[in-house]
């Protein structure tokens, strides 16, 4: 994942990065927007692993 592929103000864990790019590739700017509203709804400006799991599980995957 590159600077680029993130929204400003939000930082993604090392963790975090890892579950990302195990999502499958022709759905990850999908699922990576998903998670960062999921951040920002919930008042944070770092991205963790916990909360690329809460999008996984409301994803259905």
């Amino acid at each position: 994942m590159q600077n680029s592929d993130y929204f400003e103000g939000l930082s993604w864990t090392p963790e975090a990065k890892i579950k990302y790019k195990n999502i499958p590739y022709f759905v990850r700017s999908q699922a990576r927007l998903k998670i960062e509203q999921l951040a920002q709804a919930a008042g944070s400006d770092t991205i963790t692993a916990e909360i690329v799991e809460k999008a996984r599980i409301e994803f259905g995957q």
